[in-house]
């Protein structure tokens, strides 16, 4: 019976075109536009990392200037530290891992005549980075744990970077030169694009993975190029490496992972004690206001999400309801259309249970067409987000449950539409139409 009322479908589609056309693209633009916004904000909104985000936690002391606070509401603190509290929180008990990190800027100088230096963003952190934050290596690792106090020059490079220098091979044990010194390769990761970046929301919430990580001890033994954000506050003169090490600037990110979430509490004591004892030494002025937030506290404090996302989602919807409500009318007048067929058709003995199945089924081929249309101006939209936002090249792209959920939106609302027209068509009385013939 299916098929029977799906050729049915197909014949009055031929029968009127251009209305047919319209309602198909009309379903269609409303489908798309949803489908624009949904995605993007289903990327912003999505646990980067599922497996571990209720045992990640990012620290917060709060180091800023006594006079003003960081923020206009005097409960929060800075989002990073000073070199002094990043060393100190390496070495307080509680985290089964723990990484202080950085941005950094490097320049790959080729050993290949043929290839080009390269600007590169370099991460500066603590090996523990890789096992804490769930990075896939293709060769090698992370660098041994003593790496972290000793500074060796070791490097682990992005799939990218090893493609471009070293073809793809592998490259472990291998050594490249990053501005004026060579490093050691101890590992390649693979693709690694975590959305958003939550690591460090510091220059953008979905900026790309840095091409090169260092180890973060590096810093005792001479200035490196500082590519995130850096905050100072007093009268310090910075002109020298190491006072800026000795500095009240706020330039580092630090992440601690436990092994269960309710450690957190304990550990939030061990900073307040820490951050008791500093203010004993003479710093830390302002009032005692420590916060450690897990992966979806700390997004939700950035405000990653913001609420002109959540209205431009909703827009999107309305505008879909906008057009479902013009496919009404039009499926409406195709219908009554037909009026003197169905009057015929009803007096030969079909019932208005098959004549409401025909039409349903009219329905739901319109909106399949009109979904599989709003899919191409879906990929349309968000190609153009990505040339016109920068980082949001892996964000924005249609996965399969995305694709689905066109395709069902796209039926199930057209099936709603044309629900009022189908009964409208079934409730026509044969006898009249038959006069009429």
């Amino acid at each position: 019976m299916f098929g029977y009322n799906l050729r049915l479908a197909v014949a009055s589609l031929k029968r009127s075109p251009v209305l047919s056309a319209l309602t198909v693209g009309l379903i269609a633009l409303g489908v798309g536009m949803s489908m624009v916004t949904l995605t993007i904000y289903s990327a912003m909104s999505g646990d980067p990392i599922p497996a571990k985000s209720d045992v990640l936690f990012a620290v917060q002391v709060d180091s800023w200037d006594p006079r003003t606070p960081w923020d206009d509401d005097p409960s929060v603190a800075p989002p990073q530290l000073t070199y002094i509290d990043a060393m100190n929180l390496r070495d307080l008990p509680g985290p089964v891992r723990r990484a202080a990190m950085f941005k950094g800027v490097y320049t790959i100088i080729p050993d290949s005549p043929e290839l080009k230096p390269d600007l590169v963003g370099a991460r500066m952190t603590d090996g523990d980075f890789f096992d804490m934050f769930n990075v896939p290596f293709i060769y090698g690792g992370r660098w041994s744990a003593d790496i972290d106090d000793t500074a060796e020059r070791v490097v682990v490079l992005t799939r990218r970077i090893n493609e471009k220098f070293f073809g793809g091979a592998n490259s472990v044990g291998e050594t490249l030169q990053l501005g004026t010194e060579r490093f050691r390769v101890a590992g390649v990761i693979d693709d690694w694009e975590p959305t958003p970046t939550f690591y460090d929301l510091n220059n953008g919430y979905f900026d790309d993975t840095q091409d090169v990580f260092m180890p973060f001890s590096m810093l005792q033994f001479g200035s490196l190029s500082r590519g995130g954000n850096t905050n100072c506050w007093g009268q310090e003169d910075t002109s020298k490496w190491e006072d800026f090490l000795n500095s009240n600037c706020l330039w580092i990110q630090f992440w601690v992972e436990f092994d269960r979430a309710r450690d957190r509490d304990a550990y939030l004591r061990e900073l307040d004690a820490y951050t008791v004892a500093q203010k004993e030494l003479g710093r830390m002025p302002r009032p005692l206001n420590n916060h450690v937030m897990n992966v979806r506290e700390w997004l939700a404090h950035h405000e990653v999400v913001g609420e002109d996302n959540t209205v431009l989602v909703g827009l999107s919807f309305l505008f879909l309801a906008v057009c479902l409500f013009n496919a009404v009318g039009i499926l409406l007048a195709r219908f009554m259309g037909k009026s003197t067929t169905i009057g015929v058709r009803r007096a030969l003995g079909a019932s208005r249970g098959a004549i409401f199945r025909q039409h349903i089924v009219e329905v739901g081929l319109i909106g399949a067409a009109g979904g599989v249309l709003g899919l191409a101006l879906s990929a349309l939209g968000l190609f153009a987000v990505r040339k016109l936002q920068h980082g949001y090249e892996h964000l924005v792209n249609l996965d399969a449950g995305l694709i689905a959920s066109a395709i069902g939106i796209a039926v199930v609302s057209s099936i709603v539409a044309g629900l009022y027209p189908t009964w409208r068509v079934c409730q026509l009385p044969p006898a009249t139409y038959l006069k009429a013939q």
